[in-house]
């Protein structure tokens, strides 16, 4: 037996009905969508993790390193254990929270919060363990479960055409913010949007003819395309490449970049093992700073599940994805093992649906993306190259297929039509999965109640809700510096 049909055989490539071939295309989409996580997760987290003799380059590259190990070990338990093609790392929106809100905002010394994330894993792995994340997600009202996978694509089309400048803050003459809060980008004035819009054509196109790899092909074609435009003088540096990206290739070369890279992350371990040490300066902000932290990755991750386990046809007729606590527990694993070695809460992926659009369908995508977060180690100064608007045409892309869940939603129940439509809508309009999950938990029982139909919900929905309204208090109060450290 062959290396190929042992894996076809480990991985189950007949009962998925996939290929060696479509699983590594399918890796490779998800990591190109995902990668940008590299880069932007230490620009954000530097921004609040300060370690004295060392530069903010360095700690951004230590950060950098981190961020790669941790998605590595979370994704190894997703392809050897749970056998999902799901990618991880850690979360947009969970490391803003960290850097910002939590050390930044509450002033919590980010040692401590370290500890925090930490802490919040260890409550993950035995919550899976027994059962009780999957029970709290399977409480999920039905047209919540239903309508997560068109509000995670509202929300990632909101995102990548923003990103591609093609939606934009509606400005007045002046400058300042005035009536309606977007509008169209400006395709004539902003060389990002005009190269994002032939790329994304290119990909809609290559996609609509049904050609495998096609997200792959419009990312790498728009980034070589804005590099090229940038070496033979049609636009200015940094206008179609990475801030500082071309000054540093011009001046480092890229050989020097990557052999002066800071790999010794081990810094940030001894911070974390400090951050022991302080926490009992300040016990109860250090609770409510883990349940937060807690809540905040609870709900995303579900919901994340929920929504790209429906693109990839493996949600039951309930709504529920079998043996979810499998794919729980790698999050729940990264996340410990990543926040001691610097960096925030470690997530599953919307990008994942990328890679599954392309066909994947089993652990062998998520070890791709793996494999492929690896050997960025060896280039982890050079991935700060790849433009970020060539990476979320995949997003999107994507995010226009996920609109098919809204098939699903039964419009003429007004249980259905509310609770869904305000998971859908509140998702993009506030950049949060968790916030739209809460929206369409919290109004589920109270409309039903009001059309006389109370047996419809069970008590633990309602007490869902309630610990949805309990949440958003206390995240209220803490935003609000009713709460410091």
């Amino acid at each position: 037996m062959g290396v190929t049909d042992t894996l076809a055989e480990y991985f189950g490539f007949d009962e998925h009905g996939t290929s060696l071939e479509v699983e590594l295309l399918a890796g490779l989409t998800t990591f190109l969508a995902m990668s940008y996580i590299i880069v932007v997760n230490p620009f954000i987290l530097a921004d609040a993790i300060q370690i004295d003799g060392y530069s903010q380059t360095q700690v951004q590259q230590m950060i950098a390193v981190a961020t790669i190990l941790a998605s590595i070990v979370a994704i190894l338990v997703m392809a050897f254990y749970a056998n999902r093609p799901f990618g991880l790392a850690p979360g947009m929106g969970l490391n803003a929270f960290f850097a910002y809100t939590v050390v930044i905002g509450l002033g919590v010394p980010w040692e401590v919060a370290l500890v925090a994330v930490f802490v919040e894993g260890i409550i993950f792995i035995l919550l899976t363990a027994v059962g009780a994340r999957r029970y709290i997600i399977e409480l999920f009202p039905e047209p919540v479960k239903f309508a997560v996978g068109a509000g995670i694509g509202v929300f990632l089309l909101f995102l990548g055409l923003q990103e591609m400048e093609l939606v934009v803050p509606y400005v007045d003459e002046d400058g300042f913010p005035a009536g309606t809060l977007i509008e169209l980008g400006n395709v004539a004035m902003s060389p990002i949007a005009a190269l994002s819009l032939v790329g994304l054509a290119l990909t809609f196109v290559l996609w609509a003819r049904g050609i495998r790899g096609s997200i792959v092909i419009g990312i790498v074609t728009t980034a070589v395309a804005g590099w090229v435009l940038t070496l033979v003088g049609l636009v200015s540096p940094d206008e179609l490449t990475p801030p500082g990206a071309y000054d540093r290739v011009s001046d480092e070369g890229l050989v020097s970049m990557v052999t002066s890279a800071q790999y010794d992350f081990t810094p940030l371990f001894y911070g974390f093992l400090d951050g022991f040490g302080m926490v009992a300066e300040d016990p109860l902000v250090f609770v409510l700073v883990v349940f937060t932290f807690f809540f905040v990755d609870f709900f995303d991750t579900a919901g994340t599940l929920i929504g790209v386990s429906q693109i990839g046809g493996f949600l039951d007729e309930d709504g529920d994805l079998p043996e979810i606590e499998k794919p729980l527990m790698a999050d729940a694993v990264g996340t410990t093992v990543g926040s001691a070695i610097g960096t925030s809460t470690v997530t599953t992926y919307i990008e994942s649906s990328t890679g599954i659009e392309e066909g994947g369908r089993t652990g062998f995508t998520a070890l791709v993306v793996g494999g492929l977060f690896f050997l960025a180690l060896l280039v982890v100064p050079l991935m700060s190259l790849v433009p970020q608007y060539a990476t979320y045409l995949a997003l999107v892309v994507v995010g226009i297929i996920m609109l098919q869940g809204v098939a699903d939603i039964d419009w003429q129940d007004p249980a259905w039509a509310i609770a869904g439509g305000l998971t859908i809508t509140i998702m993009p309009l506030t950049a949060s999965i968790s916030n739209g999950l809460a929206a369409g938990i919290i109004s589920y029982p109270l409309i039903k109640a009001a059309m006389g139909d109370r047996e419809d919900v069970s008590i633990g929905q309602w007490l869902l809700a309630i610990s949805f309204v309990l949440y958003f208090i206390a995240y209220f109060a803490a935003d609000a510096g009713m709460l410091a450290f």
